[in-house]
C-alpha cells in the first residue's frame, strides 16, 4: 500500500513523500545517536533534537541546519476536512479521587511543572496503594489535600493551571 505523507518544513514549505521513497535512501544510526544518510550519492548528517510523536512534530538538524517538520497523513487530512481533530482531546484540568481512601504521599508541590505519567500522589484504598499519575503535561495550580487526609470518591485532589 502506498501512503502519501504531507511534510510541512519550517511552517511553510510543503513536501509530499511516500514510504516507497525510503528505498532510495541509505541511512544508519551512529553510536552517538546521530544518523548518517546517503541519498543520490550525497552524504548527510542528521540528528533529531525533539519530537512529539502524538502531534507528529519533529525538530531535526541536517548538516548543521535546523528544520521543524510537521507530518500529515491522508487520515489527518480527512479528519481536518470533516472539521474534527484528533489532537484536541478533552483537556484534564483536575484530578479527583477515584475511590475513598487515605492520602499516603504527595509527590508534587504547587507551581511544579509535571510531565504526563509523573507520579502525583499515593492513595491507599482497600489496603492497596494506588499511584495516581499526571494525565498530561502541565503545572500544578493547587493541591487540595495533605498527607494523612481521608478522602471520599470524587473529592478534588489536584488542579492544573
Amino acid at each position: 500500500m502506498n501512503k502519501t505523507y504531507q511534510l510541512k518544513v519550517n511552517g511553510d514549505s510543503l513536501y509530499s513523500s511516500n514510504e516507497l521513497e525510503l528505498e532510495e535512501i541509505d541511512f544508519a544510526q551512529t553510536p552517538t545517536g546521530d544518523f548518517h544518510i546517503l541519498k543520490n550519492n550525497k552524504s548527510y548528517k542528521a540528528n533529531v533534537i525533539s519530537n512529539n510523536f502524538h502531534n507528529k512534530n519533529y525538530q531535526i538538524v541536517v548538516n548543521n541546519s535546523v528544520y521543524n517538520i510537521d507530518i500529515q497523513t491522508p487520515l489527518d487530512e480527512l479528519i481536518h476536512q470533516l472539521g474534527f481533530s484528533l489532537n484536541l482531546a478533552k483537556q484534564v484540568n483536575s484530578i479527583q479521587s477515584p475511590m475513598p481512601g487515605l492520602i499516603l504521599e504527595i509527590n508534587v508541590q504547587q507551581g511544579q511543572e509535571v510531565k504526563q505519567g509523573d507520579n502525583l500522589l499515593i492513595l491507599e484504598a482497600m489496603k492497596m496503594e494506588n499511584n495516581l499519575t499526571s494525565p498530561r503535561d502541565g503545572v500544578i495550580k493547587t493541591i487540595q489535600v495533605k498527607k494523612g487526609d481521608t478522602v471520599e470518591k470524587g473529592l478534588l485532589l489536584i488542579e492544573f493551571e
